[in-house]
């Protein structure tokens, strides 16, 4: 299983929110700049964080975005779903899938996939931005995000 650029850049934008926000908006043209990546990319990114109601958009000056929670409240899982869908590494797995095949019921691979999701989900579902927040901090110092 591979997390793609859009769910890598999403966490990313995330928590350059939590990290320079201090109750102000965020403007999306200076975490492109601290991030390096392309406005017009984090643009795409933040409509489906917006729409999933992670990030809030304040317009006009001083406009930019909030997150919607505390940063304790957010799961990396819950922003990887938003850009990545289920993070089953098969479909024969992904509880959304309602077509299983007629070999579930002897398939000794299925076991071999519901322990890699059991064990990705077990990461990133207790993780939370927070935690993120603290280890930039541990790793980084006062340096901006």
């Amino acid at each position: 299983m591979k997390i793609s650029t859009k769910g890598r850049y999403a966490l990313r934008l995330m928590l350059d929110i939590a990290l320079n926000s201090h109750g102000a908006a965020v403007p999306l043209r200076d975490v492109a700049q601290r991030q390096e990546i392309s406005d017009k990319y984090l643009e795409q990114i933040v409509t489906q964080l917006s729409r999933a109601g992670l990030v809030r958009s304040v317009r006009g000056a001083g406009g930019g975005y909030l997150l919607t929670r505390e940063p304790e409240e957010y799961t990396v899982g819950e922003i990887l779903r938003v850009l990545e869908g289920n993070l089953a590494p098969v479909s024969c797995v992904d509880q959304d899938d309602t077509c299983r095949c007629g070999r579930a019921d002897r398939c000794v691979t299925m076991e071999v996939w519901q322990q890699i999701q059991a064990a990705v989900s077990g990461v990133v579902d207790h993780l939370t931005l927070a935690d993120l927040v603290n280890r930039y901090h541990d790793k980084c110092g006062g340096e901006t995000a």
